[in-house]
């Protein structure tokens, strides 16, 4: 079973092999790219703060109903992600970004006048397509525009918008709700898909895995999809159906009994959807197995710290969302200043030491919080280390995994980085609920220490798998094996 794609030739949207590098088109690309990501990482925390709204609009739902306007999201995307990946590779990585982002804005349109939870749970599995279909694909348009000297630059950018996005989801999400309503999380996607549909069409030109008749197998993209898609369900529905259930059982052992079928058809297929020699190339293997840690630290942190200040300090969802601004907006400054230094040093420098510094941001927590609130002595410079943190390894761990690729694997490469951190960030949302457990006005305060203390000890795991990754000798392609 295959599917058959030709390559571009329509001299005005291919790029030719080997042009020069063209500073100023490449800086529009990246804003370009640079956007899309934006509104989609945005999306992936920004609807948090906007639940207890949902809860008042639709009073009639249960808690379980509600929850799938978030699980739903995660899930898809985690199932189409290499997928569209593989697919933008070989039908062209243009057309899947352009589609992605018009899936994108439809379906946030729609998330913005769903009527029901049933339709707006619909809606936001329409986002997470277009989200699937848009993210590895402009990763993907992105890289061949820069030479490979200055390729951690671009994607430290590109990566720092994602994880600005993610990080000020809070306080965008928080402004809306308190101000024209929740809906407006999702109205708000729309004129950011539109200029950069507009802008994408103008300036990204086509490209795709060389070859006049690449034949991709149909059964694998089959199989990758389920594989990821019961994964994905299994890690965000334990803790909801409870992991010793038989769905959770279930789920699992599919992914038992796939993933070997997947990894066997993956070896003997000319054209895999998932090219199990990715994994042969040291800095990506490494760099993925540490975008996971990374993730799982970073989502489990901006969780925590809202449940506690809202929590604990009792402070509101505006007063909460003001505060953790200042952690953004460092990682915002510091990301380029990463990529400069991955592009001379290597990766391992800068994803080590930010993994140390979001480690040492959770544990000056644990030191210095309690129940009476202190932000400029306590809170303020844990948030600043961990802001620090994040602007030096969450983009450097996509450009490390990223750029020792070959251009024909761009997208799926891109897309595997891109599961790694999606299954990291339920991961890290999973286990800080198992880690807080029941939490009462007596055991509050130490239930929030013995959660940043597991972020810390998550933080120095990814900075030990990162130590592994190439320094400034090995930026080639070295082969793992």
């Amino acid at each position: 079973m295959s599917i058959t794609a030709t390559r571009a030739s329509d001299p005005e949207t291919s790029k030719p092999e080997g042009s020069e590098y063209d500073g100023a088109r490449a800086r529009r690309v990246l804003a370009v790219t640079s956007a899309a990501v934006f509104v989609v990482f945005l999306d992936a925390t920004i609807v948090n703060i906007a639940f207890p709204a949902l809860a008042q609009s639709f009073s009639h739902a249960t808690r379980a109903d509600l929850s799938w306007v978030l699980n739903a999201y995660a899930i898809v995307v985690g199932a189409l992600l290499v997928t569209a990946g593989r697919l933008g590779d070989a039908t062209g990585r243009r057309r899947l970004f352009l589609s992605g982002l018009a899936v994108f804005a439809v379906a946030s349109a729609a998330c913005g006048i769903a009527p029901t939870v049933g339709l707006l749970v619909l809606a936001r599995a329409g986002q997470a397509v277009g989200a699937a279909l848009l993210v590895p694909a402009s990763l993907a348009l992105l890289l061949p525009e820069f030479p490979p000297a200055r390729r951690s630059w671009a994607v430290g950018i590109w990566g720092a918008m994602g994880a600005v996005a993610a990080a000020s989801g809070p306080t965008i999400g928080a402004l809306l709700v308190e101000g024209p309503g929740w809906r407006w999380v999702f109205y708000a996607n729309v004129p950011i898909c539109a200029f950069a549909y507009w802008a994408g069409r103008k300036v990204l030109v086509e490209s795709r895995e060389p070859g006049s008749d690449v034949r991709i197998d149909g059964l694998g993209l089959v199989l990758v999809t389920a594989t990821f898609g019961l994964l994905s369900l299994g890690i965000v529905q334990g803790q909801e159906w409870g992991w010793s259930s038989w769905r959770i059982i279930a789920a699992f052992a599919g992914v038992a009994v796939l993933a070997p079928m997947t990894i066997r058809l993956a070896a003997q297929h000319p054209a895999p959807v998932l090219p199990v020699t990715l994994f042969r190339v040291r800095s990506f293997a490494v760099a993925t197995g540490a975008t996971v840690l990374f993730s799982a630290a970073f989502f489990a942190n901006l969780l925590a710290n809202v449940l506690y200040l809202t929590g604990v300090w009792h402070w509101s969802v505006l007063r909460t969302a003001v505060a953790v601004v200042p952690g953004p907006v460092l990682a915002a400054v510091v990301s380029p200043l990463a990529g400069k230094l991955a592009d001379r040093r290597g990766h391992r420098l800068p994803v080590v030491a930010g993994a140390v510094a979001v480690a040492a941001g959770s544990l000056w927590f644990v030191a210095t919080i309690d129940a009476t609130p202190d932000y400029l002595g306590g809170f303020f410079p844990g948030l600043l280390l961990i802001g620090l943190g994040i602007g030096l390894a969450f983009p450097t761990l996509g450009a490390a995994g990223a750029v020792a690729l070959p251009p024909a694997q761009f997208g799926v490469g891109s897309a595997v980085i891109g599961v790694g951190r999606q299954l990291g960030s339920v991961i890290g949302v999973a286990g800080l609920v198992a880690v807080l457990g029941t939490v009462t006005p007596l055991n509050a305060v130490h239930a929030a220490h013995r959660s940043w203390a597991a972020i810390a000890a998550v933080s120095l795991a990814c900075a030990a798998v990162a130590a592994l990754l190439p320094g400034p000798r090995g930026l080639g392609d070295r082969t793992l094996g």
